[in-house]
């Protein structure tokens, strides 16, 4: 029974960390869509006296993906819809250009800035709308949202490792007599630490399995697909072969590094 709490506790505390590390993750691959999304959905308008080739405006920047220019119809028909044909032409001739650009990617504010300035050095561009207010607010909250739960996934990545490096240390006191017997006996610190990393490698396979089958269920749960699907966002949730060697190895290694920290620590007290 003893042995069974004793790996409960690490399992459950490894189990945290695998947890918030591939939350962190699904987190990142969802902003990354989203902010995907965002560029498809995003553009900015130009004004120009005199028609532009599109490759001369593309070339202004990497961060412009496609070009198009607006039809003077459409916007003739918002201004005055009594204006007579005749009227129409002539007002096409007059009419400055007007040019959507779409971008490869949702841009920072100061990408956003520099594309402007840029832009502007087109001597013919008299104008360049990229609604930089909404812009700037959309992308601020996507970084505020992301930094939180970064914060949140180290908080815990820390707690829960003291817990691990607690409970580690509370079975090494119980089993400080057989050690220091086997150290009599001259047996070398691995021998003596022997139980102590069998104990971490198995919990930390444990908790992986664990890991594994909770992001499994989760990946295929028809209610977290319909989530996605809300907020149009197509990603991998939880990728069968990088992710669980993710947390494998995280599993793993922490385990064993708090272990072998634990025999460093009590190799200098002997």
């Amino acid at each position: 029974m003893k042995s069974f709490k004793n790996h409960f506790s690490l399992v459950i505390a490894l189990v945290s960390i695998l947890f918030s590390i591939q939350i962190f993750i699904i987190v990142d691959r969802t902003m990354e869509a989203y902010k995907q999304n965002l560029a498809n959905n995003y553009s900015i308008i130009i004004i120009s006296q005199k028609k532009l080739q599109n490759k001369e405006i593309i070339d202004v920047s990497e961060l412009i993906d496609s070009v198009r220019e607006l039809s003077a119809d459409n916007v003739i028909e918002r201004l005055n819809s009594g204006i007579t044909e005749k009227n129409k032409e002539l007002l096409k001739l007059t009419l400055p250009k007007f040019y959507k650009l779409t971008l490869t990617q949702y841009p920072s504010p100061n990408q956003i800035k520099k594309l402007r300035e840029n832009l502007l050095k087109i001597s013919s561009i008299k104008k360049v709308e990229d609604f930089s207010h909404s812009h700037d607010t959309t992308y601020k909250l996507l970084v505020l949202f992301k930094t939180v739960v970064f914060v949140f996934a180290i908080v815990v990545f820390i707690v829960t490792t003291l817990l691990i490096f607690k409970e580690l240390r509370i079975w090494q006191f119980k089993h400080n007599e057989r050690m220091s017997i086997m150290a009599l006996f001259g047996a070398p610190v691995w021998l003596r630490s022997a139980v102590l990393f069998r104990l971490a490698i198995v919990d930390a396979i444990i908790a992986g399995i664990i890991a594994f089958a909770l992001f499994m269920y989760i990946s295929s749960a028809p209610l977290v697909q319909e989530q996605f699907e809300n907020l149009s966002i197509n990603i991998v949730i939880f990728d069968v072969v990088n992710d669980a060697a993710t947390l494998f190895g995280a599993s793993m290694i922490l385990s064993i590094i708090l272990a072998l920290m634990i025999v460093i620590g009590h190799k200098e007290e002997v």
